[in-house]
């Protein structure tokens, strides 16, 4: 709800020093916008979207309700969500977020919306989605320069240059959807694409330790077998350097090609 007798061309009373964190308004040319609590649609679906959109691999920072002062000192708007430009300190935010996200639930006021979306696009911001929750479930995307583009249910979301991922429209409202896309951002964060890689390359390090494992077992009791004798703590260890160092093939031929004294030569230390 904006100050009574709001006029968009006119300047109003208030600068950024009138407000401190945490006070629930926004400025807009110098009018505070009271910024009302959020209902449990937009509160559960707000966490929803946050969770999908700062794990996306190329996504270094997300906030919710962080202030941007656009560079003015009249102006504060805070996004819903904002992905991009925003730092762990202190303080109002210089400039704007890449992308902006906001939820228009029930109580909305539409012509507030709406100018905040034009303040964030002149001011730099690349795309403002806005999360429709009332009716038909569905993304509006504003573009500076671009008509609005609608997105429904069905269809995937993209911002170039800004998010990694494509993001289906109903991970910003279902929540089972968003885990989903969620664990897979968080999968690509650590290098994989799926489940079944980090499976599949814990099965070939544990056949690869197996083999390690054997491996050295065999050139341990083709070494005690040739000698007559087990070996010693100082030669096992010199036969497990060797091998590391030779590989099991040269290890192997070595001990089959020398004769005992050799061999025990061969495995003294240094």
């Amino acid at each position: 709800m904006a100050d009574p007798n709001y006029r968009t061309d006119l300047p109003g009373p208030y600068d950024l020093s009138d407000l401190r964190e945490g006070d629930r308004y926004e400025l807009s040319n110098g009018h505070r916008i009271y910024c009302s609590p959020t209902g449990g649609d937009g509160a559960r679906n707000n966490g929803v979207g946050f969770g999908v959109l700062d794990t996306d691999p190329a996504v270094d920072a997300a906030g919710v309700d962080a202030g941007y002062t656009l560079g003015r000192r009249h102006t504060l708007l805070a996004p819903d969500i904002a992905v991009g430009n925003v730092p762990d300190k202190p303080g109002w935010i210089a400039g704007v977020p890449p992308l902006a996200v906001e939820y228009a639930g029930s109580g909305q006021n539409e012509p507030d919306l709406q100018r905040k979306i034009i303040q964030l696009l002149d001011a730099g911001t690349k795309l403002v989605w806005v999360v429709r929750l009332l009716g038909e479930r569905r993304v509006e995307v504003y573009e500076r320069g671009q008509a609005m583009a609608l997105y429904r249910d069905g269809t995937e979301l993209r911002a170039e240059g800004i998010l990694r991922n494509p993001v289906p429209v109903r991970a910003l409202f279902d929540r089972s959807v968003a885990h989903k896309q969620t664990l897979r951002n968080l999968l690509q964060r650590e290098g994989y694409d799926t489940i079944d890689q980090i499976l599949a390359k814990g099965l070939d390090e544990g056949r690869k330790a197996g083999l390690d494992e054997g491996r050295k077992d065999t050139l341990i009791r083709l070494s005690e077998r040739k000698l007559g004798r087990p070996l010693s703590a100082p030669e096992r260890a010199t036969l497990l350097q060797r091998l590391e160092a030779d590989g099991f093939d040269l290890v192997g031929d070595r001990i089959l090609d020398l004769d005992t004294s050799g061999l025990t030569a061969w495995l003294t230390p240094d």
